[in-house]
Formats: C-alpha cells, sequence, structure tokens
C-alpha cells in the first residue's frame, strides 16, 4: 500500500494496494508520460491488474495528462466493461486486446504502459533495427527489445502483433506506433519506456553525427549473464 510519501511514488505498488491507490498510480503515470512526450494528445493507453481477473484500464480519447480516477475503467479478462462512472460515459480503448495479450501470456506482470516516444518509433519508421549493443544500461536493465511487424492501429492487429514477443521481452515496438511495456508495477513499465526511448535518442544523435559506435561482443555477453543473474 502507499505510505505518506510523494506523489511520484503513487507509481510504485504492491499486491496489496486497494482499486484507490491503483487509480492513482494510473492517473500519476499518465501525467508524467505525457509531460515527457511519452504520450502525445491522446495517444496510448495504461494498465493494473486488480486482482486475479479484473484490469483498470484507462478509456479511450482522453489525454493521459489530465486524467482523473473516475475516468479509469474496470474490465474483466474478456474485455468486458465490469465497472464505469455512468456520468462520465468512458468507452473502451480500441487498444484494450494488446493489454489483454500480455495478462494472458504474463502472469508475472501486473502493470502496461502503451505509448508513443518519438525516436523509438521513429527507428521503427526508418527501418533501423533497435540497438541492443549501444549503451550498456539497456541489456543490464531491460533486455533485447522486440519490434513488430505492421498492425493497423485500433485493430486486433496489434495484439496478434505483440503475440509471439511479449511472452519473452518486457518491451516492444510496434512498427510505425509506438511501444509496449511491462513490468511487476507502473514505476518498473515507466523505467522500462524511459530507457528504451533513451537508448532511441542516443542512437539518433550518434547517427546524425556519422557514426555509431557498438559494443564488443565479450561485453555484451557479460552483460547478458549480469542480467540473468540480477533476476
Amino acid at each position: 500500500m502507499f505510505s505518506n510519501s510523494p506523489s511520484a511514488n503513487r507509481i510504485r505498488f504492491t499486491s496489496l494496494a486497494t482499486e484507490r491507490d491503483l487509480r492513482l498510480a494510473i492517473v500519476e503515470t499518465g501525467r508524467l508520460c505525457y509531460e515527457q512526450g511519452l504520450m502525445p494528445a491522446n495517444n496510448g493507453n495504461i494498465s493494473v491488474r486488480m486482482g486475479a481477473d479484473h484490469i483498470l484500464i484507462t478509456p479511450s480519447t482522453l489525454c493521459k495528462g489530465r486524467l482523473e480516477p473516475e475516468d479509469l475503467l474496470v474490465i474483466d479478462l474478456d474485455g468486458q466493461v465490469i465497472k464505469a462512472d455512468p456520468r462520465r460515459k468512458r468507452r473502451i480503448s480500441s487498444e484494450t486486446p494488446m493489454h489483454l495479450e500480455a495478462y494472458h501470456q504474463r502472469p508475472d506482470i501486473r502493470a502496461i504502459i502503451h505509448a508513443h516516444p518519438a525516436h523509438a518509433t521513429a527507428l521503427t519508421v526508418a527501418e533501423i533495427p533497435f540497438p541492443e549493443d549501444v549503451l550498456p544500461e539497456l541489456l543490464e536493465g531491460l533486455g533485447p527489445v522486440a519490434v513488430t511487424g505492421f498492425a493497423t492501429p485500433s485493430t486486433s492487429e496489434n495484439a496478434d502483433a505483440i503475440r509471439g514477443l511479449i511472452g519473452a521481452h518486457d518491451a516492444v515496438l510496434i512498427r510505425n506506433h509506438g511501444a509496449i511495456t511491462v513490468g511487476r508495477d507502473l514505476e518498473e513499465c515507466l523505467i522500462h519506456l524511459e530507457r528504451v526511448e533513451h537508448v532511441a535518442k542516443v542512437v539518433y544523435m550518434a547517427h546524425s553525427l556519422g557514426h555509431v559506435s557498438r559494443l564488443p561482443v565479450e561485453i555484451v555477453e557479460k552483460l547478458h549473464a549480469l542480467r540473468q543473474q540480477m533476476k
């Protein structure tokens, strides 16, 4: 449960968190993502697992930087709305199936962020493979980042696109669209997302300077081994 710590710590929670705690965590995460440019306009979705068979998720069309706790929807694992504020008339997002696909495959996670990080998405638009051998903190703290094929936004194709990847990756880039990161809480999801965007920004800047230096193979292997030890 949450303590009297600053609001930024709301995105870190345990299985003891109440529904109110989780609503506040999503609102805070949306604000942080919006302010960092990771969810421009009304793009992206945020969700958390609530108990064994319910999901708390952001609705369609709302800016994630201006959410209120009552805006959020409670759905079941089939995507049916279980609880919603009738006065607000919020609609379920068309990208909900992507969240459900990840939760079905990953019983170890309790939170998901789907965002639109500009630099990471730009790499997919430019058809530049996401590099795992540029910054050591990527392999040490996250591991390889997968990239999907093309998927039509606002359809079940996004769920189809991540289906063969999300089971083994905590971060997946959706080609020409955005990213999805998963974790034990929203803080872990956000850290993964920030790390992906930071690597992409460094690679973008290095390309503009004319050269991208890669880590030696032996260093990459050591980082893979170190991450396995830290799990």
